[in-house]
């Protein structure tokens, strides 16, 4: 297949590019920035900004599908430049695949878009979105994941949302190095009692779920098309257990000290409100939104991505750690 896969430099991006390749697929890439080695490795590459309605429209064509995985994510920041990346330029992407008539659209959504700040129980995807939200990174992707399964036609464009849950692995840019960095400093406390239990999902099976998403709208877009999937590792762990073998393994004193969920939360809400006043555009120390992610469980029923896109998991748990532990080991700053 020809594919464009948008926001290709990114941690999952790259991944999925990388087995499209790996199967044999024509692949092409949009980014805002340069990537060489993408285009070394045979990926045609447009740069641009997919909130530009024009570029998007010339950018996406001459493909058979589109996986949108370009996005900003974050707690902190004007709800415009949410807005504009995550729904916006989602609006866009739909426009261009319907006007140059791509087949398949597989679009990466969050699992956020359903947190309301309470447990969230072996959900599925009946949950309902919040009537109120946090910070603007799950609401405007919620706005993005509704247009995409709006746009569902499965005699012209058929679509899915995917909502991949806390992605890691090698070379992660996001999570762990930020685990290791507030663990090094002393800033990370256990927020709660500890016990909440959580899903993650390796990098490599995140992008396989992709992958496969797009293969089920190929064999039949009636069958899982027009719906939302959660997709995990489908070993629900306890959330600070598994940060302290992080830390381990990064080689950083794992968090000791505790705080009780309700006073970060207090604590969130005042720093949102002094930063908000204060016009400060960096990221609170705390949040509403990320008092609640640390101490509430987040664990999800991922059986309808099994039975109607044939996801399954590609490197388990502990194969992802030791795996994580060997390239940590390897890195320019252990040698």
């Amino acid at each position: 297949m020809r594919v464009l896969v948008t926001g290709c430099g990114g941690f999952l991006g790259r991944e999925i590019v990388r087995q499209l390749q790996q199967r044999g697929d024509t692949v092409s890439g949009v980014s805002r920035g340069a990537y060489p080695e993408l285009v070394a490795s045979g990926m045609q590459h447009l740069r641009g900004d997919l909130s530009d309605e024009a570029f998007s429209k010339q950018a996406i064509r001459d493909v058979d599908a589109v996986i949108h995985t370009a996005a900003v994510a974050g707690v902190w920041g004007p709800w415009e430049h949410f807005y504009s990346i995550n729904k916006l330029a989602t609006d866009y992407v739909i426009a261009a695949c319907q006007a140059n008539h791509i087949a398949h659209l597989v679009y990466t959504s969050s699992p956020s878009v359903t947190f309301d700040s309470q447990h969230q129980r072996n959900l599925d995807e009946s949950a309902a979105y919040p009537s109120q939200w946090l910070c603007h990174y799950p609401h405007t992707k919620a706005l993005a994941e509704q247009a995409v399964l709006s746009a569902h036609d499965a005699g012209r464009l058929s679509t899915v949302a995917l909502r991949p849950h806390l992605i890691w692995g090698n070379d992660d840019p996001h999570i762990i190095p930020r685990i290791l960095d507030r663990a090094r400093r002393g800033r990370l406390r256990i927020v709660g009692d500890g016990s909440n239990i959580v899903d993650t999902v390796h990098v490599i099976n995140a992008a396989a779920a992709h992958l496969d998403a797009l293969d089920s709208l190929v064999q039949d877009p009636r069958r899982g098309g027009g719906r939302a999937y959660f997709v995990a590792q489908d070993e629900p762990v306890n959330c600070w257990d598994w940060i302290r073998e992080i830390c381990t393994i990064g080689g950083v004193q794992p968090p000791t000290r505790t705080i009780r969920y309700k006073t970060a939360y207090r604590i969130g809400a005042v720093l949102e409100r002094v930063y908000r006043l204060c016009g400060k555009t960096d990221e609170p120390p705390m949040t509403r939104f990320v008092a609640a992610q640390l101490a509430k469980d987040h664990y999800f029923d991922i059986s309808a991505a099994k039975e109607r896109l044939g996801y399954r998991v590609r490197i388990s748990m502990k194969e992802g750690l030791d795996s994580l532990r060997e390239s940590l080991m390897n890195s320019p700053e252990n040698r």
